[in-house]
């Protein structure tokens, strides 16, 4: 596995629509792990393929439940209620804003494998998953957020 350079705001892959995957296969399933790697390695709870220069539609997410999402060619086919609450990003460091987000997501998927999922999400996972599946369409959380802050880390 390796390491990923993330890319930040202002690079033009960032606000690309993303295409589809068209193909599933060991070279795939490797950058599936690199992206996983380095959002663990960047403390993220979700990473976006575009995020790491590549305009293809995968996503990787792990809310901290112990359990690894990838999502390859994901695509949102219901939402419920709605929540405001406070994102960051990877791409925006130490930047946060307030955005509004469905509460509840059904979002279908393709797996590593080739399985066709469907997976029903509220919460932090309902958010990260809009999150990320914003990045596939070429939107960032600061070209949606109610308020912007800059909040450096703690010592």
């Amino acid at each position: 596995m390796a390491l990923l350079e993330i890319e930040k705001a202002g690079a033009p892959i960032l606000k690309q629509i993303c295409d589809p995957v068209k193909k599933i296969d060991g070279k795939l399933r490797g950058f599936l792990d690199d992206m996983a790697e380095t959002m663990y390695k960047n403390d993220g709870i979700g990473l976006a393929a575009p995020q790491v220069g590549r305009s293809i539609r995968a996503v990787v997410i792990d809310i901290r439940e112990g359990k690894l999402l990838e999502l390859i060619n994901p695509e949102i086919t219901s939402k419920e209620g709605s929540a405001l609450d406070s994102e960051g990003c990877l791409s925006v460091p130490g930047i946060y804003g307030d955005v509004e987000r469905s509460s509840k997501v059904t979002v279908n998927y393709t797996t590593r494998y080739g399985k066709r999922r469907k997976l029903e999400a509220d919460g932090l996972l309902a958010r990260c998953i809009q999150h990320e599946l914003d990045h596939l369409n070429g939107i960032l959380f600061i070209d949606v957020a109610k308020n912007l802050r800059q909040e450096t880390p703690e010592a």
